[in-house]
């Protein structure tokens, strides 16, 4: 197979979607790998970093999108990707269309076969190739928001842990999944007082176990949830329904009774967001300030650590792509963990959640 990899577009965003180590495994199995010129340059990964292990370099993204079977990225494809893909690809990458209608209807338009990393499972019934980079947008979450919590970046000009005689910053995690336990871990090792709210009692316990009382767990309700984030110094949304879109737990009106200078980074903002208020913003203006709260919503946290990222992503990715460009599409009927990938498929939207998140498109 030809597996394409393009240099990633979206504003910020360096990361890449296969690493030199990850083509060199793919050439050793008799594939052939085509690399955008420059498409490394994030992760410090030269032209010939990548010629030295095989793969063929390529002058720019339409010879990657016309001479390739299948396409791995990392972010999602923007208009003038997914307008060169056709039906006879496989596209591999982030896709988080629940939040994106327009994205949607391109990928449906090309015919392609889209299978989105944030919806294969495991055989622990979690998301494999989500969590890589839920680990990183968890930790940098907290670091995002205590800078952020700086007078100078319009925040309340707290130190996220305190100093001798002076209270750390109170901060409200939403969500005990994966990003929601790592930004617990920094937020404890920086000194910060951390509550975690989820639903799932099971979860709960596991949190408080690990932890051993350095946090405080909370059941969510709408209540509860409304008077800790209240006072809150800073609130971090972790919330996530596997390809569906995030659900609204922090309303306008609970914005005035924030704090004046508190901070919120919506991690769920790939989703759309956990918030009423959070709209998507990028590492070059990644915030807004309304009723007074710092809104730090940017749609691909993880960029702004490129070679962690990259090498993290491709760790969990790799035996997937083997698959694919080993047997093609067969590979999902072999797999149902990476059958649960498969988002569009000939011009058709397929994933339930993606499909009820958006149902116009379906009954169109």
């Amino acid at each position: 197979m030809i597996i394409g990899v393009p240099t990633e577009i979206k504003v910020h965003e360096k990361r890449v979607g296969l690493v030199p180590n990850s083509v060199s495994e793919l050439v050793r199995a008799g594939h052939n790998v085509l690399i955008q010129a420059g498409a490394g340059a994030g992760i410090s990964a030269s032209d010939a970093d990548y010629a030295a292990v095989g793969a063929k370099i390529v002058p720019d993204a339409a010879t990657v999108f016309a001479d390739a079977d299948m396409i791995v990225k990392v972010k999602e494809p923007q208009k003038s990707e997914y307008s060169q893909l056709s039906a006879n690809q496989i596209l591999f990458t982030y896709l988080h269309l629940a939040a994106d209608e327009q994205q949607a209807v391109g990928l449906m338009s090309s015919g392609c076969t889209a299978i989105a990393y944030e919806t294969i499972t495991d055989a622990q019934g979690g998301l494999p190739l989500l969590a890589p980079m839920s680990e990183v947008a968890g930790r940098l979450s907290v670091i995002e928001g205590a800078a952020h919590l700086s007078a100078h970046q319009g925040g309340r000009g707290v130190l996220i842990s305190g100093v001798p005689g002076v209270d750390p910053a109170d901060i409200v995690i939403i969500g005990g999944g994966v990003v929601g336990t790592n930004a617990a871990k920094m937020a404890v090792g920086m000194g910060a007082k951390v509550m975690i709210f989820d639903r799932s009692l099971p979860r709960l316990r596991y949190l408080d176990d690990l932890f051993g009382g350095a946090v405080t767990t909370r059941y969510s309700t709408a209540e509860t949830l409304r008077k800790a984030i209240c006072r809150a110094d800073m609130v971090v949304g972790a919330v996530l329904i596997p390809g569906a879109s995030a659900p609204k737990l922090i309303q306008r009106s609970m914005l005035a009774d924030m704090k004046t200078g508190s901070v919120l980074v919506d991690v769920a903002i790939d989703q759309g967001g956990c918030a009423e208020t959070s709209r998507p913003t990028t590492h070059e203006d990644p915030t807004y300030v309304i009723d007074g709260v710092v809104h730090y919503c940017v749609a691909n946290m993880p960029g702004a650590m490129p070679r962690t990222s990259s090498e993290a992503l491709n760790n969990a990715t790799l035996p997937h792509v083997m698959a694919l460009a080993n047997k093609g599409i067969a590979a999902l009927h072999d797999d149902e963990h990476l059958a649960r990938g498969l988002n569009v498929a000939k011009g058709e939207l397929v994933h339930p959640a993606v499909k009820e998140a958006l149902s116009s498109l379906s009954a169109a």
